[in-house]
């Protein structure tokens, strides 16, 4: 994973591509991802904005159902929405 990145899981396979349908309208960079070790989802699929994006980007997309919010930093995942 890319330091700075930001990974957005779901809840349900249903919300993974409903989000990846409202981020594209949206412009949100990014694309769907197989869920990273090291973060428990319900979902095994999550969303990846490239390195250096800005959370606030999210808010393209904001009221989609989703799980958590994190960025990798320091070979870790922080989460940003806790």
């Amino acid at each position: 994973m890319d330091a700075g990145a930001i990974v957005v899981t779901f809840g349900s396979t249903l919300d993974a591509f409903a989000f990846e349908d409202a981020a594209r309208a949206a412009g949100l960079p990014g694309r769907l991802i197989p869920l990273p070790t090291g973060i428990a989802a319900t979902c095994g699929l999550a969303w990846k904005l490239p390195s250096g994006s800005a959370v606030e980007l999210l808010a393209a997309v904001e009221g989609m159902r989703h799980e958590g919010v994190y960025r990798f930093v320091d070979n870790a995942y922080v989460r940003l929405d806790a």
